[in-house]
Order: C-alpha cells, then sequence, then structure tokens
C-alpha cells in the first residue's frame, strides 16, 4: 500500500474515532437529561467523572485501530514521515465538521502518545493557526432569536417550553411571572429601561449537579463584538423538586453568570454539535473569561489545554515580560511562578520535600488527579496537566531559573534557547488569602474571612478535607470569593477521623509541645485550628463569632454522616436574594 493511500485510510479511521469520541461524550450529555428527570444526583456526579475519561479511551481505541491498518511501523516512534502525511490526510478528512477544533486536538492526543516530543511539531501536529478560533459575531445556529421588546410572563413561558424538559414545572404560569419581573428588573438596571430589541437562548440545556440552566442574552442595538452596554446576559436555574420542575433563579448580570462558569466549579454538561458556535455565544456574555476556560466548563479538557497553549503564546507574543516568583508565601511541595501580565500561574513539583510533609511526587499527583474527578462546588481552583511544556529562556531569569532548577532539576532542564517543564500544573492565578487580608480594607478582609468559612463549609459537604487549613493556601478571587488551591494535603472528609484532645492527668505533659498520646495518619482535632488559622483581633472574633462550630467535633462528624448516608448536599452558585421563592431558604447557595 503506497504511503498516500495509507496515509487516507487511516485517517478515516482516526475520524471515526472521534467522531465515535464525541457522539459518546454527547451522549453522556443525554443520559445526564434523563438522570435529571428522574432526580437521580448520585447518577449525574457518576456520569460526570464516567465522560472526563472518554477521550483518553478513545484515543487509545484509535491508535489500535492505525496500528491494525499500518502495522507496529504506524505506531512506531520512526514513522515521522507517515504521520507527516496522516496529518494531511486527516485535516482533508475533517474539513468542514463543525466539531473540528475538537477532531484536531484528538488527532495531537495521538501524535504525542507515538512521539514524546517537546512543545508542538509543525508536521505532525496541528497547530494554533490549524485551529479556528470560536465565532465572534452574532451566529444564531445554536440559540433561539425571540424578537420581543420586553420580556414578559408569555415570552418566558415559550423559552421554558422551547426547552423540552421531560418533567412538567409544577407551577409554570407563576414560574414565567416570577422569572419575567426578575428580567425586567434586571435589564432596567442595566439599561434604564427594559425595552430590548431581541432574547436569544441558547439551543442546548446546561445540566450541572442538581440544577439545569438556560443561558441566553437581552440585546438592543450594536453590531457584532460591539457590545456598548448593549448585551444582559441572562441564566435561569432550573431545578428538579419532587413536586416537578421550578425557576429556582434568575441571574441578570455578567458576574453572576460568570460565577456559574467559574473555574472553581464541575463541568457542565450540554448537548453540543459546534462547539466553536456555543462557545463565541458565551463569550459574547462573558468576555473577560477566557476561550480555555470556557471550552473546560463544557468538559472539552483536551481542546482547553490547546487554547490555554495557544492563550499563552499570545500573551508572551504581546509582551517581552519575564516570569517572576507568584505571590505568596513559599511552598514546600510546589515552585509557583507567573507572567505578571497573564491571569495563570505555573506550579512545577519540587524535587524533594522537608520532613513536615510525609507525601511524595506520585501521591502529590495523584491527589491532583482526584480533584479533577471531585466536584469543586465553587471552592477549589481547576487546573491543567502540561508535560514536555517548553518556554524561552529569555523570558527567565537567572536567579528565578536558578532556583527552578535547584529545587525540581528532576523535571525542569535547560537548553536550545528554551526551559522544558516535563511536568507542570498550570492554574488560575489568584490573591492569596493571607495576602489579601494584610492589604484589604476591613470591610473586605472581614468579608472574605466570613467566607473562608463558608468555604470550608462547602468543601466538607462535597466530601473534601483541605489537609492543610493555613490562609496562605486560599485565595480570593476577582468577585472576592475564597477558593481552595493547594492540593498536597487534601483527603476525603469519610477519610478522617475527628477527634478530640484527650485529657491528660499530668499537668507537665499537657504544655508539651509533643502528643502525649497516639496520632493515627487520618486523626483529625478540630480545637488545633485556632492555632493555626493565622487570624488575629477583629479578623479572628469575626471567625469565631460565625463559624466557631468549625473547631467542634460535632460539626465534622454529623456531616460526615450527611455524606456517608448519600445526602448530596445543594450548593448553588448563586445568592440566596437571586431565589424566586421566599420558602427556599434551605437550599444552600453561594455565590
Amino acid at each position: 500500500m503506497e504511503l498516500a493511500e495509507a496515509a487516507a485510510r487511516a485517517a478515516e479511521r482516526i475520524e471515526e474515532g472521534f467522531a465515535s469520541y464525541h457522539e459518546a461524550f454527547r451522549g453522556v450529555t443525554r443520559e445526564v437529561a434523563g438522570l435529571f428527570g428522574e432526580r437521580d444526583w448520585a447518577g449525574v456526579r457518576r456520569k460526570t467523572v464516567e465522560r472526563m475519561r472518554l477521550q483518553s479511551a478513545r484515543v487509545g481505541e484509535a491508535l489500535g485501530e492505525v496500528r491494525a491498518l499500518l502495522g507496529r511501523a504506524g505506531i512506531d516512534p520512526g514513522a515521522h514521515a507517515t504521520w507527516v502525511a496522516l496529518k494531511a490526510a486527516f485535516d482533508r478528512q475533517v474539513l468542514g465538521r463543525d466539531d473540528v477544533e475538537l477532531a484536531k486536538t484528538f488527532f495531537n492526543s495521538l501524535t504525542r502518545r507515538v512521539f514524546a516530543h517537546v512543545g508542538v511539531d509543525p508536521e505532525i501536529d496541528f497547530q494554533s493557526e490549524d485551529i479556528p478560533f470560536p465565532y465572534r459575531g452574532w451566529e444564531m445556529a445554536s440559540a433561539r432569536l425571540y424578537a420581543v421588546r420586553s420580556v414578559d410572563a408569555a415570552v418566558v413561558r415559550r423559552v421554558l417550553e422551547d426547552a423540552r424538559f421531560a418533567t412538567p414545572f409544577r407551577d409554570l404560569e407563576g414560574d414565567a411571572q416570577r422569572a419575567a419581573a426578575r428580567i425586567a428588573a434586571g435589564l432596567a438596571e442595566a439599561w434604564g429601561a427594559a425595552e430590548l430589541e431581541a432574547l436569544d437562548v441558547l439551543r442546548p440545556v446546561f445540566y450541572r449537579n442538581k440544577a439545569a440552566y438556560l443561558i441566553g442574552r437581552a440585546r438592543r442595538g450594536g453590531g457584532d463584538g460591539d457590545r456598548g452596554g448593549r448585551l444582559v446576559p441572562l441564566a435561569l436555574a432550573v431545578l428538579h423538586r419532587p413536586g416537578g420542575l421550578e425557576v429556582d433563579a434568575v441571574l441578570p448580570t455578567e458576574d453572576e453568570v460568570s460565577i456559574l462558569f467559574s473555574f472553581a466549579r464541575w463541568y457542565f454538561h450540554a448537548d453540543v454539535a459546534s462547539p466553536r458556535e456555543v462557545i463565541g455565544f458565551l463569550q459574547s456574555l462573558l468576555p473577560r473569561k477566557r476561550i480555555a476556560e470556557l471550552y473546560l466548563s463544557l468538559g472539552y479538557s483536551k481542546h482547553a489545554k490547546t487554547e490555554l497553549y495557544r492563550d499563552l503564546m499570545a500573551v508572551m507574543g504581546g509582551s517581552d515580560e519575564r516570569f517572576v516568583v507568584a505571590r505568596g508565601q513559599r511552598g514546600l511541595v510546589m515552585a509557583v511562578f507567573t507572567l505578571p501580565a497573564y491571569e495563570f500561574v505555573f506550579k512545577v513539583i519540587k524535587d524533594r520535600f522537608p520532613p513536615q510533609k510525609t507525601t511524595t511526587r506520585w501521591e502529590v499527583m495523584e491527589r491532583y488527579r482526584r480533584v479533577l474527578e471531585q466536584d469543586r462546588v465553587g471552592r477549589m481552583v481547576d487546573f491543567q496537566e502540561f508535560e514536555h511544556l517548553p518556554l524561552p529562556r529569555e523570558r527567565f531569569g537567572d536567579e528565578l531559573l536558578g532556583e527552578l532548577l535547584e529545587v525540581a532539576g528532576d523535571t525542569v532542564r535547560e537548553g536550545d534557547g528554551q526551559v522544558v517543564f516535563d511536568h507542570v500544573y498550570v492554574e488560575r492565578r489568584v490573591t492569596p488569602l493571607d495576602v489579601f487580608l494584610r492589604e484589604a480594607a476591613d470591610e473586605e478582609a472581614e468579608a472574605a474571612v466570613a467566607d473562608y468559612g463558608r468555604c470550608l463549609e462547602d468543601l466538607a459537604a462535597a466530601n473534601v478535607f483541605p489537609g492543610d487549613l493555613l490562609l496562605k493556601n486560599f485565595g480570593v478571587t476577582r468577585h472576592g470569593r475564597v477558593v481552595f488551591y493547594d492540593y498536597d494535603e487534601v483527603t476525603p472528609l469519610a477519610a478522617c477521623n475527628f477527634r478530640r484532645f484527650p485529657e491528660s492527668a499530668d499537668p507537665d505533659q499537657a504544655m508539651s509541645d509533643d502528643p502525649w498520646f497516639s496520632v493515627a495518619e487520618h486523626d483529625v482535632f478540630p480545637e488545633e485550628m485556632r492555632r493555626f488559622l493565622g487570624l488575629e483581633g477583629r479578623l479572628r472574633a469575626v471567625f469565631e463569632e460565625r463559624y466557631g462550630h468549625l473547631f467542634e467535633v460535632g460539626f465534622w462528624r454529623r456531616t460526615q454522616e450527611r455524606v456517608a448516608s448519600g445526602d448530596l448536599l445543594d450548593v448553588f452558585p448563586y445568592r440566596r436574594e437571586r431565589r424566586l421563592r421566599r420558602d427556599a431558604s434551605a437550599t444552600r447557595t453561594t455565590a
């Protein structure tokens, strides 16, 4: 078989493998819609984890198909010329697909398994210029247009009916009236009046955990790419209660919809045929969100990594900034650096840890992996994991590079004008909580301390115990929300043994720095939190007044019991005052 013919046939097999993957991906979403209708919340979580594992498995299957067709030589590191031809054939094969950007990332995943290469090899990898951006205008193929001059109850009712939920609303008319009033108030606040030119609503329903969301925008005037205050994002949160569906909240601002798509939350399930259309629509609502984050919010983690790399290259191409050590205290496990103008940090595991860190590199990596499969309830920063990432040597000062080579020389190396990171995590940059509290005004600092306590409660509800509760391991987002980002000691709450300090009959023992009683690996003493939080004066008083129960064993054991019973707590991404019913106070919300 000639090379061109073999490449064409292999490209067909790879496209079939990709199409099978994306159809399975969308199939999981359809299953989640059914589980939402059945109120099977544990099933929704299982499907979320199952979907995360899909692409890696389908890439492996596609490589098996290539090997069956081309023989061992087709997936041998010496088959570079074959893959050059394969790339060209695959480019032709996927031309015109609605999900072409995902297809090319899928192909790149294959080449990285066959060839252990640093960065991008333009002969066998699709580069940034080969991968189209999301739509940037007002394309409507994935959205419904409602040409109305105001949003009244009839319009909202039509929007809810068009979503085609399998379960009926228990009070459709009442929900439509309440939601319409809230939307009108939001438009009046944004524009000074509630009149609009049109209402656009994405066709896919966005499912996550116990809620479904309808995402849209109200607009008037303006043109492509010109928001100019002429666009208002809108999101309707729909819950499935025992008596049927109900609209729980209306979110009519960019900040609130941005929190809905937060980098600290788990991924949506949305049945999307053309991701570029949907991502383009979302970016019109959330212009400060990176494209990579929007892809990630829909569960397209591999392509999100592609977009993150493209974004990083663009940022470096637009400035000559050098990398610097990230703000905050130096970590015992990670070396962390960043670009001042870039909203992400780079985290490298150190070669050796001090004695107080009784863990290993493998255990740290395993904890980070588990975080990805954990509902993060808006409190744990997402991340991307890169291997063999090259960065220009001129972007590193001698002091920073020397430090990285000294503490992480097993995974960091210099050569050929590059600094290559064999393994690095990239995650959103936030202001470390201890730094924030030193610099913030009193009112902002008190709000952050209060939200820190709420963060610990939310994590516990999600079966997460941070391990190390020091303020330096938590950060504050631009919305003022406290999130957790240091995962080297994170553990399931269910695995912890919460204990009270045993009483000592010997006063000398009680005053000793060393424990006079045995302590097992997962023993936790909540009383000890008071010593390590690092809060003083008014901030300590604020925390103790509102969250003194976190120092008590009873709170943690009760939460463990709820987790063990399978009671998945509601933690919704909006403020209580956004809820449409006064009787909704039993449900936990966080924004």
